[in-house]
């Protein structure tokens, strides 16, 4: 049915099956972020436009990515489009610098962005993300990006492959960003019109550009320009991610959106899905905090696109178990069936029962369509009391007293676990 209110362009609805992987990976993350010692935090939808102006004014999310509003007291607000520069915010307003560092904070939430609608890129997707605050060291680092590749492995993509790269810090970057604007200056009539306006705004993200590939090939590589702290810091990196079994590779190439980046900067992808194409990414980030009025605090995080991460995962990932079970009742039995569902599902079990006032044969025919067994309250049986359980897969039915633990004991050992969970 066509009707004149329709979700906004660029927007879902999130229907089963697809609502339930969600919430499978949004548990698997959630316990994953806690197996590494990190809590959980919500910020607001929307924060003063400010916040978000610190990622980068030369950056597409800020330039024409934002839905940004002045509200009726006349102040400017922006719908979230990234969680980093919101934890950080949440950071300094909270004083968690006062508390023992480093602090360790995850976070599930829907990110808005004004973007050109296409396959994956929504304007309301979810992202699950994570932020370590307080350590300048490059465990912390390696800590974010084992986190966020245990996630992938565990959601059924193994050995996930990281590509890092780091592009300096204040000692050492400002030479590199020298060399680079020099080379483009040479062959700024053969570069896109996205690019020069790059050159003049922010330089490293013209090895960003999926244009000007030839170009970007002679691009003169950071590496040559690391000071020894830097360098020291993505060897050592890279050293305990493999220590733990991680798959990393430098990538002279890789940058990111954002203008809080400093030193390190990731993407994860896996091989399955081509070199070309990253899940997510992260960095670090030891000026965003100041740019906030904190104090100068170090910090790295990475941020997952739910919905991209889910479209790479095997369909099965997140199916409803089938163990449902559905209490159906001859006519006059309605008020105990009723509350024989509710019993069982106090002992565990996903159980539906008649809302419609069908006869029982509709009854069944509905348990079919939700459910691998039927409980049928009001059979005649041999005792009173008791109920009929019936097996939708095999056919095999069986009077049983019509106690709920009796009847869940039956399910448990028929069907295994027929709890409200998701399996994948």
């Amino acid at each position: 049915m066509r009707t004149e209110l329709q979700r906004p362009r660029g927007t879902q609805d999130i229907l089963a099956p697809e609502s339930w992987r969600i919430e499978r990976l949004h548990r698997l993350a959630f316990d994953t972020a806690r197996q590494f010692g990190f809590e959980p935090l919500e910020t607001p939808a929307f924060e003063q436009s400010g916040v978000f102006l610190k990622v980068g004014e030369s950056t597409d999310v800020v330039q024409h990515e934002r839905y940004a509003f002045t509200d009726a007291g006349g102040v400017s607000l922006t719908l979230r489009p990234e969680g980093t520069a919101a934890v950080a915010r949440a950071y300094v307003e909270n004083g968690l610098y006062n508390a023992p560092q480093p602090v360790r904070l995850f976070y599930w939430a829907p990110m808005f962005r004004r973007e050109r609608p296409q396959a994956l890129r929504y304007r309301q997707h979810i992202q699950f993300g994570a932020e370590v605050f307080g350590s300048a060291d490059p465990s912390a680092d390696a800590e974010v990006m084992l986190l966020s590749t245990r996630v992938v492995s565990l959601a059924g993509l193994s050995d996930p492959v990281i590509r890092v790269n780091s592009l300096g810090c204040s000692q050492c970057r400002p030479a590199y960003r020298q060399a680079l604007v020099a080379y483009y200056r040479d062959r700024e009539h053969a570069i896109c019109q996205d690019c020069r306006l790059r050159l003049e705004q922010n330089p490293l993200r013209l090895l960003d550009c999926k244009v000007d590939v030839e170009a970007r090939a002679g691009a003169p590589d950071v590496a040559e320009y690391w000071c020894t702290a830097c360098r020291a810091h993505l060897e050592r990196l890279m050293e305990l991610v493999r220590s733990a079994d991680g798959v990393i590779q430098r990538d002279s190439h890789l940058v990111r959106g954002f203008d809080y980046y400093s030193r390190t900067v990731f993407e994860v992808g896996h091989p399955r899905l081509g070199e070309a194409t990253a899940l997510f990414g992260g960095g670090r980030y030891d000026g965003l905090v100041e740019s906030l009025d904190g104090p100068s605090t170090p910090g790295v995080g990475f941020g997952m696109g739910v919905e991209r991460l889910l479209s790479a995962l095997n369909d099965g990932f997140g199916a409803l178990s089938a163990a449902g079970c559905y209490v159906a009742h001859r006519p006059g039995y309605a008020t105990e069936a009723f509350e024989l569902a509710d019993r069982l599902r106090r002992q565990g079990l996903v159980c539906y029962s008649d809302l419609m006032d069908r006869s029982l044969k509709a009854q069944i025919r509905d348990a079919g369509r939700r459910a691998v067994g039927v409980v049928i309250v009001g059979a005649e049986t041999d005792a009173p009391g008791q109920v009929v359980v019936r097996n939708l897969v095999s056919g095999e039915q069986q009077a049983l007293a019509g106690d709920a633990t009796v009847i869940a004991d039956w399910w448990h050992r028929k069907f295994g676990s027929g709890s409200a969970v998701v399996v994948g």
